[in-house]
């Protein structure tokens, strides 16, 4: 059984950073459990081009608000506490933080390894290492 407490990643190696993100990976690859689960904090006002071309990623909101435009639509939804979306096609898409932060809680299918940041594109490069 593994417990994993947020307090307790904040200032070590399993918080990483990047333009307008905070990603608390609570859960890596080399936790064994098939996918990496990450709390991630939008910056009111942010604004992220995104394109997981490597992986699938489900992402909950519980706390603030924002939207994510849908690339290859061009539709734009509404995110709020309680909001799920899931990138299940590779979806290229535009975040948008809102009026306040947001918070996030993503999980990742394959898992991220713990220091991956988005490439030009908005994605992460896939892990090529052995198991």
């Amino acid at each position: 059984m593994k417990i994993v407490r947020v307090q307790d990643i904040i200032g070590t190696e399993r918080e990483v950073h990047g333009p307008g993100w905070t990603s608390r990976r609570m859960l890596l690859k080399k936790d064994g459990m098939g996918f990496s689960f990450h709390e991630t904090i939008i910056p009111a006002g942010a604004e992220l081009n995104l394109w997981y071309k490597h992986h699938l990623e489900a992402v909950y909101c519980v706390a603030g608000n924002g939207k994510i435009l849908d690339k290859a639509t061009g539709e734009v939804h509404e995110i709020t506490d309680g909001t799920l979306y899931a990138l299940d096609k590779h979806d290229q898409h535009t975040l948008y933080g809102g009026t306040e932060d947001m918070r996030l809680i993503c999980a990742f299918n394959p898992p991220v390894t713990g220091q991956e940041v988005h490439d030009e594109d908005g994605a992460y490069l896939p892990d090529t290492s052995e198991d």
